[in-house]
């Protein structure tokens, strides 16, 4: 039950295993506030033993005036004093935007919608670039999030970078986070809003700087395949009202911009791997895979135009 107990401690959306600065605070805040309260734990038991296996005695008003004294209210005050000085003092590292002299260099506005999300960032030099779903970084560079939605409340948090913040709408919320170490990483939403509120999350894919430069100038250009076979299908089947795909004539902003999605770490929010099949399920049955979802099932087109159309979007890369 142990072993069980800490595999929950780890992996790709653990706060207890850290890959920034922020989240590094975290989870030292909660390791001294979990030795803290055992210690307090073991003092409660450890009168509690004492109490029932001595020998009755009776304490005169004055030791036991002392043990209410320094047991019931001293020692708990000093302890939560400490622990809160601890909390004030990690505080700047928990929301470093508070202390931070410097702007940070990269920012990243995110949209929650229900039930996924809409991502743009805007690099220092050079033109927005819109993505959807997934969130890449440099390493060892501050970031700044911009956080707002567009329908009801959400929450971003991405637990091993940092803490979460909520995006609510009319209003933009502000956190930077700065990641420490490469690999790819999973953000939930952490406010229920909706049906499909489980099924909304996005990757977190940590790059060297170089690769990340490489991939943002990637993302802003055209996929080679924008034109390719399955494109004429896409359009003609009225996918071109609600999604983008740069190079072509498909610019609604209904839903998620399509223009790289098959280089996504996902499909549908984090819920599915980016495949053929994956694609044409999700084209199928949005509404199965997704209750809730806004997008409409097209389980009526023949299985030939599916298959096309989702051949055609995990070509764009």
């Amino acid at each position: 039950m142990s072993v069980l107990a800490a595999s929950g401690c780890s992996g790709i959306q653990s706060a207890l295993e850290p890959a920034g600065a922020e989240a590094e605070a975290v989870a030292r805040l909660f390791w001294v506030m979990v030795v803290a309260g055992g210690l307090i734990w073991c003092a409660v038991i450890g009168t509690l033993v004492y109490a029932t296996r001595q020998r009755r005695r009776v304490y005169g008003e004055h030791a036991a005036g002392l043990l209410i004294l320094w047991g019931g209210a001293l020692f708990p005050a000093l302890l939560l004093a400490l622990l809160l000085g601890y909390a004030l003092w990690l505080m700047p590292n928990v929301r470093p935007w508070i202390a931070q002299a410097e702007p940070a260099g990269l920012r990243i506005e995110v949209e929650g919608e229900q039930f996924w999300w809409r991502v743009r960032y805007h690099p220092p030099n050079g033109p927005p670039v819109d993505a959807a779903n997934e969130i890449r970084l440099p390493v060892g560079e501050r970031v700044e999030f911009a956080l707002t939605s567009s329908d009801v409340i959400h929450s971003f948090w991405i637990p091993v970078l940092g803490g979460k913040m909520d995006m609510i709408p009319g209003r933009t919320n502000r956190l930077t986070l700065q990641a420490a170490k490469a690999g790819t990483y999973r953000g939930p939403c952490t406010e229920f809003c909706g049906t499909s509120h489980a099924l909304m999350a996005f990757s977190v894919v940590v790059m060297e700087p170089d690769n990340f430069r490489a991939w943002l100038a990637d993302q802003a250009g055209t996929s080679q395949s924008a034109r390719a076979p399955g494109h004429d299908l896409f359009i003609a089947h009225g996918c071109a009202a609600c999604h983008v795909v740069k190079g072509t004539e498909a610019r609604g902003a209904v839903g998620p911009d399509l223009s790289h999605v098959g280089s996504r770490e996902t499909l549908g929010a984090g819920i599915l791997p980016v495949s053929t099949e994956t694609i044409a399920s999700f084209i199928r049955d949005p509404d199965v895979i997704k209750p809730g979802s806004q997008m409409p099932a097209f389980r009526m087109l023949p299985e030939a135009d599916i298959a096309a159309i989702a051949a055609y979007l995990e070509g764009l890369e």
